[in-house]
């Protein structure tokens, strides 16, 4: 026998010897790293890669198949490799070296964009409300420790405008983030959760109001904090939202209040070819639009303001402003002058003067920041307080509050 070689009985010996003295806290000793690394990585939000084999398109495709069929809403699907590494690349952009927070992917569908997050170390949280996806997504969960929850909710039906209790998939907020394990932070905090999703075609201006309520009410999502929200709309909705003053049609009530209300970044645009759908024909009903371009996705990011809440806007009266810039922008050819003296106030000039706003200017003329000033004048001037305006106020919320 060779001198220096192990007799083949020793060698199985020797490996369960070895990992002994990894389990005994003698890593660092063999790979210089300390021997709660992998709990530190979790700690700071960095996990590490485990690793996922991400689908090819093809077989996203097969999956997304499954759900082809009459009378299922529209849906949306990232089920390309190279465009789930872009979504990622774009969603991680920016973050710094501390405690990274978790992300709420929402309808990840056949988790072609989950497994890439998991890839990079992401923390992911996967609400589905199909169950077609559900096997897999839990398969995913099980096989990893702890970096990914699998939770069955629709995020469009967060929080629905009904009594009683709440019929799954529909979800409330307080038991998602509970689940989650995302505590509420100050409004001034850091962003306390990121969310991805590609908002539903057939609601998408809907949904964009109902989320708009919900920032300047501090309520649903963002009772916790200054969420982060990173979505996927159509090109001819970003396009609304993020519109300068006097561009017809496009500068809107909408537009004034995301930009008052959030800082909007624009991270990538993607043709509309690039996603799956589950329609049936496997078509891509792509949305018509003869006065704005709509050719692409939009992958927007809306950060809401640290300074939102300031100067005499708070949550309690943001449905007035809301309400106030609704009615400027009603008629957006409307003298600004005209609107004040419909509001009863007689020294409405005056305002103006003080503002540094000409006296003919026109409601579509008005940048979001002179909606802002405007309002926090008008607090100050006590108009508000009549009640035929907070009914009027009311009932333009219940119709835009769908």
């Amino acid at each position: 026998m060779l001198a220096g070689r192990v007799q083949p009985g020793a060698a199985g010996c020797c490996r369960r010897l070895l990992a002994a003295a990894l389990a005994a806290g003698l890593r660092p000793l063999l790979c210089g790293l300390p021997p709660c690394w992998t709990t530190a990585r979790r700690a700071a939000g960095q996990w590490p890669s485990p690793g996922l084999r991400v689908p090819e398109a093809a077989e996203a495709e097969r999956l997304v198949q499954q759900v082809q069929r009459a009378g299922v809403p529209l849906r949306r699907f990232i089920a390309c490799p190279k465009l789930a590494r872009t979504v990622q690349r774009c969603l991680q952009g920016g973050a710094g070296p501390g405690p990274q927070p978790v992300l709420l992917e929402c309808a990840p569908g056949p988790g072609v964009l989950t497994r890439t997050l998991l890839n990079a170390g992401v923390r992911v949280v996967a609400l589905e409300s199909n169950s077609v996806f559900l096997p897999n997504l839990q398969s995913l969960e099980n096989s990893l420790d702890g970096q990914l929850k699998v939770i069955y909710g629709d995020f469009f039906r967060l929080d629905p405008l009904v009594t009683g209790m709440v019929k799954p998939p529909a979800v409330c907020s307080d038991k998602l983030f509970e689940t989650m394990g995302v505590a509420a932070v100050p409004w001034r905090a850091d962003v306390p959760v990121k969310i991805f999703g590609i908002l539903p075609q057939k609601k998408e201006r809907n949904t964009l109001w109902r989320l708009l309520f919900a920032l300047y009410e501090c309520s649903s999502i963002y009772r916790y904090g200054r969420v982060e929200f990173n979505i996927f709309i159509s090109e001819k909705e970003y396009k609304v939202l993020t519109a300068k003053p006097g561009e017809v049609r496009a500068y809107q009530a909408l537009t004034v209040l995301w930009q008052v209300g959030c800082e909007i970044q624009l991270l990538h645009m993607e043709p509309w070819s690039s996603f799956v759908t589950n329609l049936k024909n496997g078509g891509l009903a792509v949305p018509k639009s003869t006065w704005l371009p709509n050719d692409h996705l939009c992958l927007v990011r809306l950060t809401p303001q640290q300074n939102l809440f300031t100067g005499g806007l708070e949550p309690t009266n943001s449905s007035t402003f809301i309400f106030m810039v609704k009615q400027c922008l009603a008629k957006p050819r409307s003298r600004l002058t005209d609107r004040l003296n419909s509001w009863s106030l007689d020294n409405g000039g005056k305002l103006l003067r003080e503002l540094e706003i000409p006296k003919n200017a026109e409601t579509r003329h008005l940048y979001p920041e002179d909606y802002r000033r405007l309002f926090e004048a008008l607090q100050n001037s006590n108009m508000f307080t009549e009640t035929w305006f907070h009914d009027e106020v009311l009932e333009s919320i219940r119709n835009i509050n769908l």
